[in-house]
């Protein structure tokens, strides 16, 4: 109780207070210390006005369709998942920014019934806390997109040599294609994925 107790005043800090770190970032630290290899995190907080709205609209079209929709779970993706695993067919995955946004910062990128469980009383605390707008700022800043690359303007400089402003629309959708597995992922063979973040972006009038 405590430990949630914490995690949940830390979101209310959050509201005002970029996080300097988050569990990610400590785990990957980690990582590298156990298996001897250097670390060097790139991890640069910047406002969501200072982020190419095209990469914000690429996130959310590749990552959380219904983003301003739902109010932290998004039910009716979780549904169309269900069925499709019952029929043995490929799903998609109906994790929401939010509550990728709460497994960043406390949890890591560990799997678990009981992580799973306390994630889900804390996602209505960040709706309710946060709004839209920070929890967007939130994730897009802090979210894994690479080898020690945290964030979208680390991404953008890494990857394109540019900051997170002026970011295309054509590379904020391979970005936004990295998301899922951004260790192995790289933005350049992301053809066929970043094709229809694109498609689904004009679908969503963007």
């Amino acid at each position: 109780m405590f430990l949630w107790s914490l995690a949940a005043l830390t979101l209310v800090a959050a509201r005002w207070i970029d996080p300097p770190t988050t569990a990610v970032h400590v785990e990957r630290r980690v990582q590298a210390w156990i298996h001897h290899k250097p670390y060097r995190e790139r991890y640069k907080f910047v406002p969501l006005n200072q982020i190419s709205p095209d990469l914000q609209h690429a996130v959310i079209a590749a990552e959380d369709g219904r983003f301003y929709e739902h109010h932290g779970f998004d039910w009716h993706q979780i549904q169309i998942d269900a069925q499709g695993d019952m029929e043995g067919g490929r799903v998609r995955g109906a994790s929401t920014l939010t509550q990728q946004l709460v497994k960043n910062l406390f949890f890591g990128t560990g799997r678990s019934i009981l992580r799973k469980g306390v994630e889900s009383t804390l996602v209505p605390v960040a709706e309710l806390v946060l709004g839209k707008r920070r929890i967007l700022e939130l994730y897009l800043n802090v979210v894994e997109w690479g080898p020690n690359i945290y964030g979208a303007e680390a991404a953008c400089r890494a990857y394109y040599g540019t900051p997170a402003r002026s970011v295309g629309r054509e590379q904020a959708a391979r970005l936004a294609a990295i998301l899922p597995a951004p260790l192995r992922r790289r933005p350049e063979r992301m053809n066929r994925y970043s094709g229809l973040i694109l498609e689904r972006m004009r679908e969503m009038g963007w």
